[in-house]
Parts: structure tokens; sequence; C-alpha cells
């Protein structure tokens, strides 16, 4: 365990930190920052269910939050928005939650233990686990915590705006998802620099006007053609002014 090695070398207030909800089309990103009691012998057994929470079914992952927030000497929570994401990228985003997930804890822990990434403007100790959620206590319990709080944000999103179903999937890219971008475009939530989200929003304004003005240039072409054939091979060619000189 990170945290037993860490502990022995005089460590004793560990964050974990994971997030949830990068991959989706709607929604914030959330990220949750855990702080566990590490002197506690039980530990382990006290948590034995907790891992990645891709892994537990909804109700499983609803029991171990309310255990991990029984457990933990500290619990903080934060988010990135999805215009705040278009603005500065989903990279940069998932950072910033977890800075807020930090500033939530009532503790400063001396070292983090992050799911894959590390967190490049912070002067904290820290190591970037890959498939920690997997591995790491710490993180897996950020991870439901993270996840949890997600879900229920993404319910009360669905409540206020019905069409889309985000309480059925969460903001992630289901055909039933998609299937209501096609039927009625977008809402505030959904997150336009992803792709299935840019071809609901449709060409961009200078793409219109350009569609516009085309058929208008033809028009002056041939005023009896249809705006998108082109002048029969057969057309006479017009008559050169009077004052025209050939050369």
């Amino acid at each position: 365990m990170y945290e037993l090695e860490l502990r022995r070398l005089g460590h004793t207030l560990v964050a974990g930190l994971d997030e949830v909800g990068r991959g989706a089309l709607a929604g914030p990103v959330v990220a949750a920052a855990v702080i566990l009691p590490l002197d506690r012998f039980d530990l382990a057994a006290t948590l034995e269910g907790v891992r990645d929470s891709k892994q537990l079914s909804p109700l499983a992952r609803q029991h171990w939050a309310a255990e991990v927030r029984k457990i933990a000497l500290s619990v903080g929570i934060g988010r990135s928005s999805a215009r705040e994401l278009d603005r500065v990228g989903v990279l940069a985003a998932t950072r910033l939650a977890m800075g807020r997930a930090l500033a939530e804890l009532s503790w400063d822990p001396s070292f983090l233990l992050i799911d894959h990434l590390r967190l490049i403007d912070l002067d904290i100790p820290q190591y970037a686990i890959t498939r920690g959620d997997q591995s790491v206590l710490s993180i897996a319990a950020a991870s439901v915590i993270a996840k949890v709080a997600r879900d229920r944000l993404m319910e009360r999103l669905g409540d206020r705006f019905p069409a889309y179903g985000f309480d059925r999937h969460k903001g992630y890219g289901t055909a039933h998802h998609r299937a209501a971008l096609d039927r009625v475009g977008t809402c505030r939530e959904h997150r336009r620099s992803f792709a299935p989200v840019k071809l609901a929003l449709g060409p961009p304004p200078s793409a219109k006007i350009r569609s516009r003005r085309q058929p208008q240039i033809l028009n002056c072409l041939s005023p009896t053609s249809s705006p998108l054939e082109p002048l029969p091979s057969s057309a006479p060619r017009p008559a050169l002014p009077s004052s025209a000189t050939q050369s």
C-alpha cells in the first residue's frame, strides 16, 4: 500500500484524488480528495468494498461513499463546468477541479496520491499512479465520492433539461443522448468543444453566410436559370457594347 509506505516516512495526512466525467458530452468534471486515517489498523477491512467506482453498482457506490465519509478525516469535492472546460480544455479543467477539491479539505495534506496525472502548479509532493483507482485505497475512495456527487448533480440537471435523459446516462454519449442532440439540439450544459456536440450545433455562422451568398452570385449569371444549375452550353454569348472595338 502506498499509504502505509508514506506513513512509515512520516506522512500522516495523505490525500487521494480522482475525477469523473472527463469523457462526458455534458455536465461538469467533478473531482474528490479524501484523507483517510492511516493509523487505523482495520482501515482496509472497514473499506473492503471500496474500489474503482466504475466497478460498482449505483447502490454499492452510494453505500461505500457513505462509509468513506464516516471514517475519513476529511473529504473535499471540486468541479469545473462545461463552459470552463470548453475554454481551457479537458486536462486543465480536471486539474482545476482537483485543486478545488483540495481547497475544500479541512486539513492540509503533506502528500498527494493522484489517479494518472500530476497537479503541476501545486508545491506538494505527489505521485501520479496509472489506474490508481484500482490499486490505491485513498484514490478509490475519492473515485467513489466523486462519482456519487456527479451522479446526483446530473440527476438534478435531468429534472431541469428532461429532453436529454441526463439522469439516465449522466451526460455520456449514449445512443439515447446522441438521438436527443439530433432531435432538440444542445443546452448550456453541453460541451461545445466535443465533436458530437459541435455536430449538433451545425456549421459556424461564416459557413452559413457563404452558403447563402453563393446562390445570389449564380443568379446574377442567369436570372432564368436555377441557382444551382450551370448555364447551358448553347446559351448565346452576350453582345458586345457598340463602343467596343476588336483588336
